[in-house]
């Protein structure tokens, strides 16, 4: 007699290995492109703003209001400029996901360009994880959501899944 295993679809998850298992960082993003799409467009309008000043006629003429109005072209071309050049800031967190230690650590760079650990959180002490095509949630026990990461590519997400799978649950 010989015993036929039918379940071969289905394989219980086990958590990964250490050797199977590499440590993830995730870094937090803002909606950058909006920003400096707004900052662009309202720099734009203060630098045409400061040279159209001086084309379009006034009501006043005086020599008076040539000063005011010399400083406050100025100003606003000054202002228009900075608002076009401003270029992204890269001092943003990072999310690390330890596998060795089985904890999430967020690191940020301090004054001289080092990281520094801003919070560490052990895999217990999570409630749970949500997963979609480019995010992670992470909450916390009582179910407040903790944190949000985006995601840039589905390897980085599986292998976060990977390693939280068995320490953390994970939430559809």
């Amino acid at each position: 007699m010989t015993a036929i295993d039918t379940n071969l679809t289905q394989q219980p998850e086990q958590a990964p290995a250490y050797d199977d298992s590499v440590p993830v960082m995730i870094t937090f993003a803002t909606n950058w492109r909006a920003r400096v799409f707004m900052f662009r467009v309202l720099g734009a309008v203060l630098v045409l703003s400061g040279f159209a000043m001086w084309l379009l006629p006034s009501a006043l003429d005086a020599a008076e209001v040539g000063v005011f109005k010399l400083g406050a072209s100025a100003l606003f071309v000054f202002v228009g400029m900075v608002l076009l050049t401003m270029k992204r800031v890269t001092n943003r967190p990072d999310a690390y996901f330890d596998p060795v230690r089985r904890e999430l650590r967020v690191l940020q760079k301090n004054e001289n360009g080092r990281p520094e650990t801003v919070m560490r959180r052990s895999y217990d002490t999570l409630g749970s994880a949500r997963f979609s095509d480019r995010q992670v949630e992470l909450f916390n026990i009582d179910g407040s959501l903790l944190m949000r990461l985006p995601v840039e590519s589905k390897e980085v997400l599986h292998a976060l899944k990977t390693q939280l799978t068995g320490a953390v649950a994970i939430s559809a």
